[in-house]
């Protein structure tokens, strides 16, 4: 399985704040969404990423009032390309300890994956491949017996 698959499943919404945006609205705007992070464009282009790992930090440093989303974001953030197996993904997200990476096709931002995107993909793939395996199984040509 590719990064490109659980992208089509996901969709390609894309949720996004301004680098100069003040971060009580890209809090608000991830509250309204319910999403965990915000991919920070600049001049038409991925400049950071904004995930509430970084928005607490600022709470704890009191720092929420007039701080801006480019204060705080992560700057040049890890990415992926789509064709990228979803095993070096969750290789990488754990070497990384990061929970949202971006998909960039060259300069194109294609979308973002969470570590729940991965987590239902590999659930879903091994669900339909036990189905599989119980339907094979249970469809046995009479007479044989299966090679051990």
């Amino acid at each position: 399985m590719q990064v490109r698959e659980i992208l089509r499943v996901k969709g390609s919404t894309l949720f996004t704040a301004q680098p100069h945006q003040l971060l009580s609205d890209a809090v608000g705007a991830m509250a309204e969404h319910d999403v965990g992070s915000l991919v920070v464009m600049g001049g038409g282009k991925m400049v950071g990423m904004l995930t509430f790992r970084e928005v607490i930090k600022a709470v704890d440093a009191h720092q929420t009032d007039s701080i801006s989303v480019e204060q705080v974001m992560v700057r040049d953030p890890v990415t992926v390309h789509p064709d990228m197996e979803v095993d070096d993904l969750r290789r990488l997200m754990i070497e990384k300890h990061s929970r949202y990476i971006p998909v960039m096709d060259g300069t194109m931002l294609m979308g973002v994956i969470s570590f729940l995107d991965v987590a239902k993909a590999v659930l879903e793939e091994q669900s339909f491949e036990n189905r599989m395996l119980k339907n094979y199984i249970r469809n046995w040509p009479e007479g044989e017996k299966p090679q051990e």
